[in-house]
């Protein structure tokens, strides 16, 4: 049942560890059919050289598991509470990657210093507010998927499909797995290339609105010209 998600989340997980953005059994990556309200997720603890499309779990989005042995990854919570509110995402990622968590560790958005970042990301990346202690003590995953939410109250997810959780790391997001691992890619260079530059200069300002409006919409625009028809 499914086998096409299962295969593609399997594959996704994968290239996390591909792209070293991961280590042992850290991270998660997930999809959903949307038409059938299904989830696929990593199970909870299985090393990526360990893991294949049968161990992938499926849930529908109240979290019931409708297929799989092993239990789902710990992080599934906040899958959910991501597809329940944000309905164009077909795939979420989560890391502990370098250069991002270090930025989540510090509660500081991640600024868009320039045109690489603008390519991908409309504007700096968002950190969420520290959780409260109850947050923390029941339903911690659940309400740090409500943390993102509240952070995205005023953004549009597919304009910046990428947030920092305060104190914890990354997740992103994309039309399908693979597209979430590839924002997970792109933000783990531009953090890097941000805490350089902050480095660099700590009084770096921020791209201009419209060198920022340039290079976002001509890739991602109405109008949008880069890549091949």
């Amino acid at each position: 049942m499914f086998e096409k998600l299962k295969q593609a989340v399997c594959d996704a997980n994968i290239e996390l560890q591909r792209q070293r953005l991961v280590i042992y059994s850290w991270g998660n990556v997930s999809g959903i059919n949307r038409k059938k309200g299904i989830v696929a997720i990593k199970p909870s603890g299985v090393r990526y050289d360990e893991l294949t499309p049968d161990k992938i779990v499926l849930l529908d989005l109240q979290g019931k598991i409708v297929e799989g042995n092993l239990k789902p990854s710990s992080d599934t919570p906040t899958h959910l509470e991501l597809y329940r509110n944000f309905k164009s995402i077909g795939g979420v990622c989560h890391t502990h990657s370098t250069y991002a968590t270090i930025w989540a560790q510090a509660c500081m958005e991640i600024p868009c210093f320039g045109t690489t970042a603008a390519d991908y990301f409309y504007g700096e990346i968002p950190v969420t507010e520290p959780m409260a202690k109850e947050e923390i003590e029941q339903d911690y995953e659940l309400n740090t998927g409500k943390a993102i939410v509240k952070r995205f109250k005023t953004i549009k997810p597919m304009h910046m499909p990428a947030v920092l959780v305060a104190n914890h790391g990354p997740f992103t997001w994309g039309k399908n797995p693979d597209a979430a691992v590839e924002s997970a890619v792109i933000l783990e260079q531009v953090a890097m290339m941000a805490l350089g530059t902050v480095t660099i200069n700590p009084n770096s300002n921020q791209i201009d609105n419209v060198l920022l409006d340039k290079h976002y919409l001509r890739k991602h625009g109405k109008n949008a010209y880069y890549g091949q028809k």
